[in-house]
C-alpha cells in the first residue's frame, strides 16, 4: 500500500498566496502602501498584499496565508546571502505564519532579530533566513522578495518562495 493511498493530495492552492509580482505592501495598521523609508532599522511592522477587500467572503482564508512580518536589519548584519539578495536595502518580507501548526508570530527581539511563535515557542533567526533555532517547528519561515516600484513603493516580486504555514505530507 502507498501512502499516497491514504488520502486526497493537498489542494493545489495551499502552495500559493494572494502575493504577486506588483502587488503593493499594505501596512496593516494604517491601510497605506509602504515605502522603504517607512520601515525603521530594528523594528518590526506587518503587511498584506493590495487588494484584500476585508467584506470579501474569503477575507480570513486570503489573509490568514498571506500576512507579512516586515523588518530592516543592517545588510552587514544579514547572514543568509540568498536572504540578502531578496531583501530591499536591508528590509525582509517573511511569512507571520508559523511553519509548526500555523500560529500567528508576532514576538519579536531587536537585539538578536528572533521572533518567537506564542504557541509552542518555536524560535526563528530573521537574519539568517528565518531558519529554526529553537522549538517544534520543520522549517524555516518562507521569505517574500520585495522590491521597490517606479513610484517608490514596496511592492512583492512575486509569490512566497515555499507553501505557507505548518508543512504537509506532499510539501516539496
Amino acid at each position: 500500500m502507498l501512502l499516497r493511498d491514504l488520502g486526497p493530495l493537498p489542494e493545489e492552492k495551499l502552495r500559493h498566496t494572494a502575493w504577486k509580482r506588483g502587488k503593493l505592501l499594505i501596512n496593516q495598521n494604517t491601510n497605506e502602501p509602504m515605502r522603504p523609508s517607512d520601515i525603521v532599522t530594528g523594528s518590526l511592522t506587518f503587511a498584506k498584499p493590495e487588494g484584500l477587500d476585508e467584506h470579501d467572503h474569503d477575507f480570513n482564508n486570503e489573509i490568514a496565508k498571506a500576512a507579512l512580518m516586515i523588518i530592516r536589519i543592517q545588510p552587514d548584519e544579514i547572514k543568509d546571502k540568498r536572504a540578502l539578495e531578496w531583501s530591499h536595502e536591508g528590509i525582509l518580507a517573511y511569512s507571520k505564519i508559523c511553519t509548526h501548526v500555523g500560529c500567528p508570530i508576532s514576538l519579536y527581539e531587536q537585539q538578536t532579530h528572533h521572533v518567537l511563535c506564542p504557541c509552542h515557542q518555536s524560535t526563528f533567526d530573521l537574519s539568517d533566513g528565518a531558519k529554526v533555532i529553537f522549538g517544534p517547528a520543520g522549517h524555516a519561515l518562507p521569505q517574500l522578495r520585495i522590491g521597490v516600484n517606479d513610484e517608490g513603493y514596496l511592492e512583492a516580486l512575486g509569490d512566497f518562495d515555499e507553501p505557507v504555514g505548518p508543512a504537509f505530507w506532499e510539501r516539496g
